[in-house]
């Protein structure tokens, strides 16, 4: 082959074959980055790729290879690539793969497999597994390259399926039989293309506009509910034009924190509960009525009518009736709002908004003694609150959080302020995909990143700070270490004298996994030693990592979904407690 990248060219012949082809297609099609895991049969593939102007990032892990790439997808717009060998490594992906879907995350998945005639007649291939028909159910659609002329249709379909309508993973399969394809370098050219609007603007129909700006103007307590589509859709300007034009308060979910600053007088994030029992119209913005919101039903107003925007048709009325369905995408949709209040003014009461900043008010500042008692040790209001001065004045680093308690108080208590800056769990719920969230937002953006993780949380996916040090990524790391699932503190119910199902170390120190890499760590037991400590490693640039030890009675069991977990009847745990809230009031949430 005459391709430079190539170290054995095949002499008098103009060949291409097909790990020049896809990378060619993938890059021709504006992929930039690949995350994954090499190994058979996919090893050339990466190096070929990187060799042709592709960044490759080397993983430790194939979720959290999936995971980087699904980070990328929602900070740009844009999927990228995960790589993963054959099945077992292709088994590692499905989990992230399955969480970008649920999320709406654009990534595309490319799983290396065995021949596929040996596979298909079960006479037990190396690595043998029928990867496509295994992946149909984690992601939008799954496909299988058997003929290296399909490559560039492969990437274009799975461009237009990640990218459109509710994003989501496409899984490519790769076997080895069509990795070592060949053919004519200029017929391969010509039949390259790419994908044509892979995310088309869908604008709703005006008359569920008209709908729902009537709806609006005839409601006593509107409330907007704006959720992670909000954020997908890069929709920030025409959302804070629209609250600007109607003084309606808006409730932001997790990751829409930022899409309108958390600080803006409009967030009902530290009066929820009033927001949500007295709203008697609700605007759906890019959110679902499912687990996260009691599925429309507990503490929320029993009359309350709802108007949802959604890109899905398929998610209209999934738990409950629907007042006014608005089905396109959000950008467009907000848009037409915004134009709409010519013709059709709304404007939120006074007294509405003045209840909801009065409640806030009161709430905050209950809120602010927990976040500054300066107890020693910590809890996790403790030590989240000095972050929060560091975050306060460095406003553009992109913030990543697991765990539970780490999770639900991180979201309570650190404002953010610009749209796409939050990444956690999401709607699956899932742990051990903050770590790879960072690498893919730092290595997508450029910008610092801040990983606050539980002990339990960082443990899923922690050797990935190798890879932050290998790529000297701006990454700062702090676990908040309470040695424990939940908590360290509880006690083993048999007479084995094993720790407790919950116990981790306690006396752990996390930060020396980075300093095996060549990173920084740092050791932090009072709030002002983690405000310290955690600014100047953020300042640095470089891959730090804080350890933060908490008390380890710190915390509760579930975090805010205690309700989830269920109790037995009988027996030393039926008096645990229950909270039947999953979030509680507190600063921007």
């Amino acid at each position: 082959m005459t391709d430079e990248t190539t170290t054995t060219p095949v002499q008098g012949q103009n060949l291409t074959d097909s790990p020049h082809y896809l990378a060619q297609a993938l890059m021709a099609n504006g992929i930039k980055n690949m995350y994954g895991v090499v190994g058979i049969p996919v090893t050339d593939f990466a190096r070929i790729a990187q060799g042709m102007g592709m960044r490759y990032i080397g993983m430790r892990h194939e979720e959290d290879a999936v995971n980087a790439a699904a980070a990328e997808g929602f900070l740009t717009g844009k999927p990228a690539v995960a790589l993963t060998v054959s099945a077992p490594g292709f088994l590692n992906g499905l989990a992230a793969m399955l969480e970008a879907t649920t999320n709406g995350f654009p990534v595309i998945m490319i799983g290396g497999s065995s021949s596929r005639n040996v596979v298909d007649m079960h006479e037990g291939e190396y690595e043998g597994l029928d990867q496509m028909s295994y992946a149909k159910a984690f992601c939008k659609e799954s496909f299988r390259i058997d003929k290296i002329e399909d490559i560039p249709l492969a990437v274009a379909r799975a461009m237009h399926i990640a990218c459109s309508g509710r994003p989501g993973a496409v899984y490519i399969d790769f076997p080895d039989d069509a990795v070592a394809q060949t053919m004519d370098k200029d017929e391969a050219a010509a039949k390259l293309w790419t994908a044509n609007q892979p995310a088309p603007v869908m604008p709703p129909a005006q008359a569920s506009i008209d709908e729902a700006l009537k709806l609006l103007s005839e409601a006593k307590n509107p409330l907007m509910l704006v959720g992670k589509g909000a954020a997908l859709a890069q929709a920030e300007n025409e959302l804070q034009e629209f609250v600007k034009k109607t003084d309606i308060p808006f409730q932001p979910m997790s990751m829409a924190k930022g899409v309108i600053p958390d600080d803006d007088p409009h967030n009902t994030a530290s009066a929820r509960s009033l927001a949500l029992r007295s709203a008697d119209v609700v605007l759906l913005v890019g959110a679902r009525l499912n687990w996260m919101l009691n599925f429309g039903e507990k503490g929320w107003n029993p009359d309350v009518k709802f108007i949802q925007i959604e890109i899905d048709p398929n998610e209209i009325e999934n738990t409950r009736p629907i007042a006014c369905p608005i089905v396109g995408d959000i950008k467009s949709a907000m848009a037409m709002l915004n134009a709409g209040l010519e013709k059709t003014p709304v404007k939120a009461s006074a007294e509405w908004l003045g209840a909801i900043q009065s409640e806030s008010q009161k709430n905050d500042e209950k809120f602010a003694a927990r976040i500054n008692s300066g107890k020693v040790p910590m809890g996790h209001y403790d030590a989240l609150g000095a972050i929060k001065k560091v975050y306060d004045q460095n406003k553009d680093v992109i913030l990543t959080n697991e765990g539970a308690n780490t999770l639900d108080d991180c979201r309570n208590i650190i404002d953010i302020y610009q749209p796409r800056h939050r990444l956690d769990c999401g709607t699956w719920g899932v742990m051990g995909c903050a770590v790879g969230y960072s690498i893919g937002a730092a290595v997508a953006t450029g910008k610092k990143v801040l990983y606050i993780g539980g002990d339990s949380g960082f443990g899923f996916d922690g050797m990935e700070v190798e890879v932050a040090c290998r790529y000297n990524l701006p990454i700062t790391f702090v676990v908040l270490n309470n040695g424990g699932i939940y908590r360290g503190d509880f006690e083993n119910l048999g007479k084995d004298g094993d720790p407790s199902p919950l116990t981790l170390s306690y006396d752990a120190h996390y930060e020396k996994m980075i300093e095996a890499f060549g990173g920084k760590g740092y050791y932090a037991t009072t709030p002002d030693e983690v405000e310290q400590m955690v600014g100047e490693a953020i300042a640095s640039g470089k891959p730090s990592f804080v350890h933060v030890q908490l008390a380890d009675y710190a915390g509760k069991e579930s975090g805010h979904i205690s309700n989830l977990n269920p109790k037995p009847v009988v027996g030393p745990l039926a008096t645990s407690e229950v909270t039947a809230d999953p979030y509680i009031e507190g600063a921007h949430m």
